[in-house]
């Protein structure tokens, strides 16, 4: 029976670290995702001003536009890297947490095995030691009606 307790703990304290861990990979998809469309605004934003700008371009610009344009774009182009570099850093921890979330998994349902196989066990004993009960009270019965049989006349 100790040891049914010490599965049930185990049992608890795996769920209990299941859970955790997808909560942490909950919260990192939803960083991901946050982070993948901040990327998307950002590459909008370039195409969009790119676009206004070859637009507006058509007419004669002036160097210092000019360049103040292109200034502009690679700090734009610098912020997309930026991004693009947290999301593959978010692209590391989801990964991360994706596989301690299935370790997690893994041991749980190694412990609900252990314990069915436990409780399966305990069940066998159980059977086995009322059979042996019944067949001692059988005997038992057995001896007293035949013990009862010798001793009445015939």
């Amino acid at each position: 029976m100790a040891g049914l307790k010490s599965v049930h703990l185990a049992l608890h304290l795996a769920t209990r670290r299941s859970e955790q861990a997808l909560a942490g990979l909950t919260v990192l998809r939803h960083r991901h995702s946050a982070a993948q469309g901040q990327l998307m605004q950002l590459q909008n934003y370039a195409d969009e001003t790119q676009a206004r700008w070859l637009a507006a371009a058509s007419n004669s610009v002036s160097p210092e536009l000019l360049r103040g344009h292109y200034q502009f774009m690679d700090r734009l182009g610098q912020a997309m890297l930026l991004q693009q570099g947290l999301l593959a850093q978010i692209d590391t921890k989801l990964a991360g947490a994706r596989d301690i979330w299935l370790a997690a998994r893994a041991r749980l349902a190694a412990l609900q095995q252990v314990l069915q196989n436990k409780q399966a066990d305990l069940r066998l004993a159980q059977g086995r030691l009322e059979q042996k009960q019944m067949d001692e009270l059988a005997a038992t019965r057995f001896r007293q009606n035949a013990q009862t049989n010798l001793l009445e006349p015939g």
